[in-house]
């Protein structure tokens, strides 16, 4: 199979700076595969974010392996970072990462809440969970969705990379089949657009116009994150 790819990320209308790292570096392009796409969202103040997103990002393209191989191994890189200049201490980011193999396997893993979701047919399905604090009070019964989506500790993660020697990473299977589209963005899209918003914008056909729309889409809600995503669309050879 054949993959078209399209990758953007954004300051945001409130940030002055952009704590976010996506891989592919932005731009659209085209792969027959293997394919890796990610997003990380880094927090730790202006100087720690960036570096924890980036340097997650990097290790994770360069050592090869497995998800969540490769994601452990970005844990430990900024756990490094962190212990090594003190004024990074406490640094980390999210991870959301997808290994796609030329047959449309994929191997995909995930810490924090950043997102993957698969358009397919025209139905948008979350394939992650959030390791969020409100995730996992609505699990438990504690909050409902408008509770949520208010909630102070909305943005307040429960696992991440780069706090303690492992992490952990959670694991999932998909096989993309033609038409589909694969999209990792970060909590600055899905915390502002919710998930029909974002299908809407997702039956564009064009990969790279669908990332436009998803960043403008975020920023019209008012844009008071970092904004990453990236697209995948399978397509026959």
């Amino acid at each position: 199979m054949r993959f078209l790819w399209a990758a953007l990320t954004d300051d945001g209308r409130v940030r002055d700076h952009n704590e976010d790292a996506i891989w592919p570096e932005p731009g659209s392009g085209e792969s027959i595969g293997p394919l890796l796409v990610a997003v990380a969202d880094g927090m730790g103040g202006h100087a720690g974010g960036e570096i924890a997103s980036r340097t997650a990002i990097d290790t994770a393209v360069g050592v090869g392996g497995t998800a969540a191989l490769r994601i452990q191994a970005a844990n430990l890189a900024v756990l490094d970072d962190a212990n090594h200049q003190p004024r990074l201490a406490g640094m980390g980011t999210t991870l959301t990462l997808a290994v796609i193999e030329p047959d449309g396997r994929v191997d995909l893993g995930h810490v924090g809440d950043s997102r993957a979701y698969l358009f397919r047919a025209g139905a948008l399905k979350r394939v992650t969970t959030d390791h969020s604090y409100v995730s996992e009070m609505m699990a438990a019964g504690r909050l409902t969705p408008e509770e949520a989506a208010v909630h102070p500790y909305r943005s307040v993660v429960t696992r991440a990379i780069g706090l303690e020697p492992a992490v952990d990473v959670d694991t999932f299977e998909l096989e993309l089949t033609p038409g589909d589209r694969l999209l990792i963005c970060s909590d600055g899209l899905s915390s502002l657009i919710d998930d029909a918003a974002i299908a809407g914008v997702l039956k564009e056909s064009d990969p790279a116009a669908a990332a436009r729309g998803l960043v403008e889409a975020a920023n019209r809600a008012g844009g008071d994150d970092n904004i990453s995503v990236v697209i995948v669309d399978t397509v026959d050879e």
